[in-house]
């Protein structure tokens, strides 16, 4: 697997990967997660001639609240860092949600967006009440930072205009459960593709590794 780096651009820790040569896809971490559990996933998209760049959260700080915008920035800061100038732009749950906000503010830097599994606007649970995570995968004070930043948000900003948008889901999975998928769909649906990951829970992006892999492989391949 590949070594997580740190960015710190103006003294934030940014963790990321990279592997892998072509198109730029970045995977954005879940909620209170680190990148690791996503390396397998990216390996795997990497094989098939992707430069793939997994990116996590920086850690809270005192000095002011973050925003879904910081965060999305982050990524930005990520991409620049590794002169990507454009990349299809995705991420797993929570993740999902900071990918849409960097496709919002940076409409001109992304492709298209990839969405492992999709929050709602009301979504509240947080990644800690999902049994299948292990402890050493998720730090619960960065699950709190980005839990605020999301509500004072009020939750995931809607599709930017025009990109496409693959969504894959776990059709068993109970935080972000596949209707969360098709309602985004129905509300762009020239523009949104849904693929389901039979017997996927939460967890898909790690536990069904070529089933999600394939999917995104296909998808950009054909797109």
């Amino acid at each position: 697997m590949t070594e997580t780096q740190t960015f710190e651009p103006e003294g934030r820790a940014i963790p990321y990967a990279v592997e892998g040569n072509g198109p730029a896809v970045v995977l954005i971490a879940g909620q209170g997660l680190n990148i690791s559990y996503l390396g397998t996933l990216a390996h795997s998209v990497a094989e098939e001639d992707f430069r793939v760049i997994r990116v996590g959260s920086r850690r809270p700080s005192m000095d002011a609240a973050v925003t879904m915008s910081d965060l999305a920035q982050d990524v930005i800061d990520v991409m620049d860092h590794l002169s990507v100038e454009n990349a299809w732009v995705g991420g797993h749950a929570f993740g999902g949600s900071v990918a849409r906000s960097v496709a919002a503010d940076h409409h001109d830097r992304v492709n298209g967006v990839l969405l492992m599994g999709v929050e709602s606007s009301d979504q509240t649970a947080s990644s800690l009440d999902f049994p299948g995570i292990p402890a050493r995968m998720h730090d619960a004070e960065v699950a709190a930072m980005q839990r605020d930043a999301r509500e004072a948000a009020g939750g995931p900003v809607p599709l930017a205009e025009g990109l496409p948008v693959l969504i894959i889901q776990g059709v068993d999975d109970e935080l972000t459960p596949p209707a969360n998928g098709e309602a985004l769909q129905a509300s762009a649906s020239d523009r949104v593709s849904v693929v389901p990951v039979e017997g996927g829970n939460h967890m898909f992006p790690a536990t069904h590794i070529g089933a999600t892999s394939w999917a995104i492989e296909d998808y950009l391949d054909w797109d």
